[in-house]
């Protein structure tokens, strides 16, 4: 593990005490809290993404956002749902995202989870899947958007239009951001999936859950996975090496605030059911540093992953996370390799 980011869910709504956390405080507070970890020189600020609930679902004004306001912290997602989006809108929005950062923008992308309606895609326009979850509608969005952001040319130039050359052929999207093939994850939930996006050439991003259920725990599906991945990657002929991330629920315990929060959070790996596959859940760390530091070394996906992402509370507000995430900077994860960005 070299580098460390956070991963927010971006819930808001009712807090209970007759508290309320509204749309606009979930992302002007994602946007302070990128701030202090872009000061403090953690590498990521990543966001999930869902449709049709109170969690944030169109984030490319917050990354953009988030990029203006920073300088070296990477802005991305962790994933957006491909069933839900135009591939060529997308490949516009993701270039001017890349461009604005001047290349921080790590997308993740992939089918998607499970949401809160029933084939949602379908009432934004995307009808016509064969597959009941949408995958074949998602891979079919993802190579576009891919040949897309490859410069591809894909439409016809009109050789008469006032505000064109004269030229003719087929005309690629613009904006177009060079290396940005190199900023896309896949979000991949199985070997399968992790197998393909090695073979298609971009990034993983390995769920936070896996879609097996054999007794193996957690951490060795994962690192199995990741393996398989790579293997994929250099069967396939793709120069370099991919970057390969993992999340992780990870509290250190610093005060009795942290203990009162997660002193009972300690457990292990958890089986069930989605999307009517038997699946595992990893496990959620909560330890003072040093027992926490040897947990994560035997974590055998962390050690294989070169990006850990850590999964926050954000409902909690800054303050609090930006003290999680400085807690996990300065104790724990210089044990683990870290490279903060300052270096």
């Amino acid at each position: 593990m070299r580098r460390f980011g956070t991963l927010s869910f971006g819930h808001y709504g009712p807090l209970g005490g007759g508290r309320q956390l509204s749309a606009a405080d979930s992302m002007l507070q994602a946007i302070d809290l990128a701030q202090g970890m872009d000061d403090l020189g953690v590498n990521g600020a990543y966001f999930r993404v869902h449709h049709f609930a109170r969690q944030q679902s169109s984030p490319m004004p917050l990354l953009a956002a988030i990029a203006a306001r920073t300088s070296r912290i990477e802005v991305g997602t962790g994933v957006i749902d491909m069933r839900y989006e135009n591939p060529l809108y997308l490949a516009e929005e993701a270039a001017a995202v890349d461009l604005l950062s001047s290349g921080r923008l790590a997308l993740g992308v992939s089918r998607g989870s499970p949401e809160t309606v029933v084939r949602g895609y379908e009432a934004f326009g995307y009808t016509g899947s064969q597959d009941p979850r949408g995958a074949d509608l998602a891979r079919e969005h993802f190579d576009l958007f891919l040949r897309a952001i490859d410069g591809e040319g894909l439409a016809e130039r009109d050789p008469s239009s006032p505000f064109g050359t004269g030229a003719t052929g087929l005309q690629r999207i613009e904006p177009h951001s060079p290396g940005l093939r190199s900023r896309v994850w896949w979000g991949a939930g199985n070997r399968d999936s992790a197998e393909w996006a090695g073979r298609t050439g971009v990034n993983l991003m390995s769920s936070t859950l896996l879609t097996e259920a054999d007794g193996t725990p957690f951490d060795l599906l994962q690192a199995q996975q990741i393996d398989a991945f790579r293997a994929a990657w250099r069967a396939a002929g793709h120069a370099g090496e991919p970057r390969v991330s993992v999340s992780r629920s990870i509290f250190p315990i610093t005060t009795a605030e942290d203990r009162l929060y997660f002193g009972g959070r300690q457990d292990g790996d958890q089986i069930g059911v989605i999307d009517g596959m038997r699946s595992t859940f990893g496990k959620t760390y909560a330890a003072e540093p040093d027992e926490l530091v040897e947990q994560l070394k035997d974590d055998a996906a962390i050690a294989s992953a070169d990006t850990l992402m850590l999964t926050i509370p954000s409902q909690l507000g800054v303050e609090f996370n930006l003290r999680v995430v400085e807690s996990f900077a300065k104790h724990v994860a210089p044990a683990l390799g870290w490279e903060p960005t300052r270096a």
